[in-house]
């Protein structure tokens, strides 16, 4: 029997090859004996019954059932779609001490630096220039650059100051800007010892130049971003939208940025793919994205290598630290704890 703890690698619907590079998956085997391991997935059964022995898991959402009292071994349950998983009894595992984790925290670079890349594109009309380019309806100098601004030393807003925030926090430092954060999860003071200024949401949309939107989908911020607040932006600023757009009142951000108010960057789309009809994919005060921001290569193995990181410390029985742990308080109060297809990125 081998030394090694035993642990369920039942990632579908990702991949393999997705999320671990050749390196993480060698280490995943040396680290701990791997059940399972396929890309499909695995026989409810077969895995009811590997997670006798099993000292975690890795999946997508909980679909074993109300199994935990038949896994007395289990410490820590792993999802790798971004989001925590449903159908899990997150009482009884906060009762038994048995972690619950997300890899969230592995979107955060790729995410950041593709937020930067949209915002900058926004300010500086550098889609639109293209366009023009192509068409031979170019604008040279200071024609070209009407309605266009700098990003460096601009106020800049940010709602939701998580994981992605923090990435992006220290790309926004290289161009000077003031920072302001909006996060009813974090208090004031905390968000002051991370250099940032906690303003109101309305005070944060009607002073900042750029915005972006970084929050997770909840049971409370459905179309937080009402057509109300959108109205207060200062004319041509920018707004980012990068992380759901649940958390927008879609509609009036299209008709805002139609009539030329204010600027989008946008990742993602109330529904996906977006009807070629809809009205904002002939904005042209709009930079648009097919949900790519977290998709990359090397960021996807971001995932594999932190899952690996953390059974390192699993197999030692110390406690994890790479990926986003569930806290009572809060787990329940995602969106993607509700009915319907889990989040991807």
């Amino acid at each position: 029997m081998s030394a090694r703890p035993t642990v369920i690698v039942d990632p579908h619907y990702r991949r393999m090859s997705e999320i671990f590079s050749p390196d993480d998956l060698a280490r995943l085997h040396r680290t701990v004996e791997v059940v399972w391991g396929r890309d499909e997935p695995m026989p409810l059964g077969a895995a009811v019954a590997a997670l006798r022995d099993a000292v975690a898991i890795v999946c997508t959402d909980w679909r074993y059932g109300e199994v935990l009292e038949q896994a007395p071994l289990l410490r820590a349950i792993i999802s790798v779609s971004g989001a925590f998983p449903r159908g899990l009894n997150y009482d009884k595992c906060f009762a038994r001490g048995v972690r619950v984790l997300s890899v969230a925290p592995a979107f955060g670079r790729q995410v950041a630096e593709m937020a930067l890349g949209m915002a900058l594109a926004a300010c500086r009309d550098i889609v639109a220039g293209d366009a023009a380019m192509r068409a031979g309806t170019e604008r040279y100098l200071h024609e070209g650059n009407i309605g266009t601004f700098m990003l460096y030393g601009k106020r800049v807003g940010i709602i939701g100051y998580g994981g992605i925030a923090r990435c992006l926090r220290p790309l926004l430092d290289a161009f000077g800007c003031e920072i302001a954060a909006y996060d009813p999860w974090l208090a004031d003071g905390y968000l002051r010892s991370l250099g940032v200024r906690p303003l109101p949401l309305a005070e944060l949309l009607a002073t900042s130049k750029v915005t972006f939107v970084l929050a997770p989908p909840t049971h409370e911020n459905k179309a937080l971003l009402s057509r109300d607040l959108l109205e207060k932006m200062p004319l041509g600023a920018v707004l980012v939208l990068i992380s759901r757009a649940h958390v927008v009142d879609f509609d009036a951000l299209t008709e805002l940025v139609l009539a030329g108010r204010i600027k989008a960057a946008i990742d993602v789309f109330p529904m996906e793919p977006m009807p070629l009809d809809h009205p904002i994919r002939r904005a042209p005060g709009a930079v648009l994205s097919a949900h790519r921001a977290g998709a990359v290569q090397e960021g996807l193995w971001e995932i594999g290598q932190m899952v690996v990181d953390d059974l390192e410390a699993v197999a030692r029985q110390l406690p994890p630290q790479r990926l986003q742990v569930a806290q009572p308080e809060t787990v329940a109060r995602f969106a993607s704890m509700a009915a319907g297809k889990p989040p991807q990125k």
